[in-house]
């Protein structure tokens, strides 16, 4: 996409009009698209007039009679502030960015394509109550309706961008389809270990079983907790899970077997960045009962952490029926994503929720071996099923076409890559005297009723109602907590995950053996689930969701609980706890990976006092992490240094480590271990150990941070090198600086890091730029709604120079909040907007 955008914006008439707006005389075309979130619109299709009022943020809280009303104004709403992320959300969903953004696109499109996920939402449809249904239709209505009266540089300035290349381009009508599949896309970033499972198969080219277990240790139960202390299910529902066999890995580790999961690997890590993702996703939430507060009423807090985009992935709602009855049961504020009616994350007028990603692992890849036009399984051959696709491409006439394969464990993605035949029909020249490709098992495939589960929420008074709701919630599988005005907290685990025949899905399986199938998915009545628990504190921040006696298997791929029990033990310090209390815990910085490793570290002898004046940085150092930290900055240099000179020289580079908490973990495991090969540096004569890479990592990190900041320790700063840049996702990477500068904001220097409870993560593989981030936060006061708290990482704008482009985001970055007005008379003590719909005459 880079070097498309290159190719559009270097020609001489883009330049000169980019110029033109810089310089101001093209300030039309920059406010052209600005909203008008004051006055009178017709909107086709109302039973009544809907007022949206805004307040200086420009936060719609949304007031309508009836359910169809409410939700076409959100979708008009929506648009207003956002169409151009829905757009370009949908031609990802539908594997359709080429015909924005050329053929460098193309290969995502595919892949895109292949997996079906427009396919799937499409089907979904059918299965939705005929209320979410039309639900959708009343979203898509408002969409439209703002569509008709706007285009081109009046819809978003992106699309004047564009447009100066000479496309003619105007989108069409936004549909229900387009609002589910975005469901798809949040399900690939929040669901499976697909990852994981080729680089295991990467490593077990190259090392023993042992080697690679050091680097996958278990889940330090004895230090830190699961979310649930105790797991049972009726023996009916047990299941237990047998490994696989090394003799049938070895078997299956050729040349080419590692090279069609090379492109695989390849064209799946672009997708991450394309849907907001980046290093260190994860999420913290938990809620504290009234025993721990200091109005008696349960708290709830949580922070979802996703990749930095511009804008934010989030945007917030109100959506208010003017009267609360069961023919409009709608009253609830919160997060939302733009292209989808209703509200993700939030709170009623009766409970609140939060989520966080419970990560099982709902995606299998299967070897298929390949005979003539069909595979085999079973010792048979079974026909694969086909599908064409069809590519426009933006600049060329002709149009590319696809053939997609399907077996019966799902679309045969090997097929996709720059060589889609060479990586789709491998000649495995060892052990296997058949072509075989890889495909993917992914719970998402399948169509579910997931859209109806955000509604049903939305409408929840209740614990019942809100489990009620939950047994809708497929996909992804989250964590998700609860409290509600009646001072009850819970802990609901919903989804589906399979149950596997054979094997737990950490290795690709032979597609050919039926004993490797899905047998099943867990029942709800086995999910875990908790109900104001004795200690009254829920604590999710994607660690174990339970202690090893569950029989079911959910993944073997859990957070290390560093930041979850960071929490607890917060919590459990704190006395009693307000909202303000709350929002502090969720800028904590402390570094327990730290706090290991210093005292390690302090013992190393070194006798230049250049190099010494680094490590006395450490001394009496508290482990935490704020942006102006001295100690930190040096600290987290010497941790990356540290990764690289231990695993650098061994590893696979598309494995190198990151530095989260997997990292934490198996370091620590190593410090206990000084002699352990991993500390050896293969690529010197001597036999180097455990305080050797440490003395190194120091003497290294000294020099690195004088060259990168300054040679006083003084002056050294964590959030000098730990900077966030807010990216548009599309001509923001167009890597002309003034284009860039149009639509991107940063950078900001930030504290926190990679699993701490500010996890501002960053990829110890690649530097110390921030990667993602807590996409928003939120703390929700259940005494009283409008003492809550919340922040967007941007604003809820998506046009550049607009004041609400990130008017959070300063607020954002220094821990601050807003006031989260929900009654009535609150969202009027802070009205600066009224935009009132109205039905057309005639």
């Amino acid at each position: 996409m880079r070097r498309l955008l290159r190719v559009i914006i270097l020609s001489g008439i883009v330049l000169t009009a980019l110029l033109l707006v810089v310089a101001g005389t093209g300030i039309f075309v920059v406010r052209h698209s600005f909203p008008t979130y004051d006055g009178t619109v017709e909107l086709p299709g109302l039973d009544a007039d809907v007022e949206v009022v805004r307040d200086a943020n420009g936060i719609p809280q949304i007031y309508a009679d009836k359910p169809g009303d409410l939700f076409a104004a959100q979708g008009y709403v929506a648009s207003q502030d956002r169409f151009f992320e829905m757009d370009f959300r949908r031609h990802v969903t539908s594997g359709r960015l080429a015909e924005l953004f050329g053929k460098d696109a193309l290969e995502t499109d595919k892949f895109i394509r292949t997996l079906g996920w427009r396919r799937v939402a499409e089907k979904e449809l059918g299965l939705l109550t005929p209320a979410t249904r039309q639900f959708l239709d009343d979203y898509a209505r408002g969409v439209n309706a703002y569509l008709n009266t706007h285009s081109g540089s009046g819809l978003s300035l992106e699309y004047a961008v564009l447009s100066l290349k000479g496309t003619d381009y105007r989108p069409e009508p936004w549909t229900a389809a387009d609002s589910l599949a975005w469901l798809k896309a949040m399900a690939w970033d929040l669901g499976g270990n697909m990852d994981e499972e080729i680089a295991r198969t990467k490593l077990a080219a190259s090392f023993p079983a042992r080697n690679i277990a050091s680097l996958y240790p278990p889940y330090p139960y004895d230090r830190n907790e699961p979310i649930l202390s105790t797991a049972a299910v009726d023996q009916d529902g047990q299941f237990t899970t047998s490994p696989v066999e090394s003799v049938a890995r070895r078997g299956m580790l050729t040349k080419d077997l590692l090279k069609s999961l090379d492109s695989v690997e390849k064209v799946a890590k672009g997708l991450p960045q394309l849907l907001g993702r980046g290093d260190g996703i994860g999420s913290n939430s938990w809620v504290v009962s009234g025993e721990h507060t200091t109005t008696g009423k349960p708290l709830l807090a949580n922070d979802p952490h996703l990749g930095a985009t511009m804008p934010g992935i989030w945007t917030q709602v109100g959506l208010h029926c003017n009267q609360v009855t069961a023919r409009c049961p709608y009253d609830v504020s919160g997060f939302s994503f733009s292209g989808l009616p209703g509200v993700v994350i939030g709170h009623n007028g009766a409970i609140s929720w939060g989520f966080t990603n419970l990560d099982p692992d709902v995606t299998d890849l299967y070897l298929e071996k390949f005979s003539g036009d069909g595979v085999v399984y079973n010792n048979r051959v079974e026909p694969l099923k086909t599908r064409k696709e069809t590519f426009k491409v933006a600049g060329e006439d002709k149009e590319e076409t696809i053939t997609v394969r399907e077996s019966r464990h799902g679309p045969i993605i090997s097929d996709v890559g720059e060589d889609e035949r060479e990586t789709g029909e491998l000649a495995a020249k060892d052990k296997n005297p058949r072509p075989y490709g890889v495909a993917i098992q992914w719970t998402a495939l399948t169509p579910g009723r997931t859209a109806d589960a955000i509604f049903a929420i939305n409408r929840a008074q209740s614990w019942k109602a809100f489990r009620a709701a939950a047994t809708l919630f497929e996909v992804p599988s989250q964590n998700l907590v609860y409290a509600d005005r009646e001072g009850h907290i819970g802990y609901q685990a919903p989804g589906r995950i399979p149950i596997r025949n054979r094997g737990i899905g950490d290795w690709p399986a032979p597609g050919w053996d039926a004993r490797y199938h899905w047998k099943g998915y867990i029942p709800f009545q086995a999910m875990p689930t908790e109900f104001d628990p004795a200690d009254g504190v829920i604590v999710t921040a994607n660690q174990a969701v339970v202690p090893t006696s569950y029989p079911y298997y959910l993944t073997n791929d859990w957070d290390y609980g560093y930041r979850s029990q960071q929490i607890l033990d917060r919590i459990r310090a704190a006395g009693k706890l307000d909202a303000n209390a709350m929002a502090s815990i969720q800028l904590d910085t402390k570094n327990r990976n730290a706090e290991l490793l210093v005292p390690y570290l302090l013992q190393i002898g070194i006798d230049d006092d250049f190099d010494k004046q680094g490590q006395d940085t450490l001394r009496g150092w508290d482990f935490t992490q704020p942006a102006d930290s001295a100690p930190a900055a040096y600290f987290n240099i010497v941790w990356r240094n540290l990764l690289a000179l231990t695993f650098h020289d061994q590893l696979p580079e598309s494995t190198w480590p990151d530095g989260g908490s997997r990292w934490f973990e198996v370091v620590r495991t190593l410090m206990s271990q000084p002699n352990s090969s991993w500390w050896d540096n293969t690529t010197t004569p001597q036999r180097e150990n455990r305080d050797d890479i440490l003395r190194e990592a120091l003497i290294d990190g000294r020099a690195e941070i004088t060259t990168k900041m300054a040679r006083e320790p003084s002056q050294w700063q964590w959030g000098r090198l730990h900077k966030l840049t807010l990216t548009n996702q599309t001509l923001g990477k167009s890597g002309i600086g003034l284009v860039d500068k149009l639509f991107n904001r940063g950078p900001w220097e930030l504290g926190g890091g990679s699993s701490t409870v500010d996890a501002t993560a960053w990829d110890a593989a690649d530097g110390y730029t921030v990667t993602a981030t807590p996409s928003m936060r939120m703390v929700v006061d259940l005494s009283d709604f409008d003492k809550s708290r919340w922040i967007n990482l941007t604003g809820v704008s998506g046009h550049a120079f607009t004041k609400n482009y990130v008017d959070q985001t300063d607020l954002w970055a220094r821990g601050e909040t807003l006031p989260w007005a929900f009654t009535k008379g609150a969202v009027e003590a802070t009205r600066q907007h009224t935009l009132t719909f109205t039905r057309p005459e005639g």
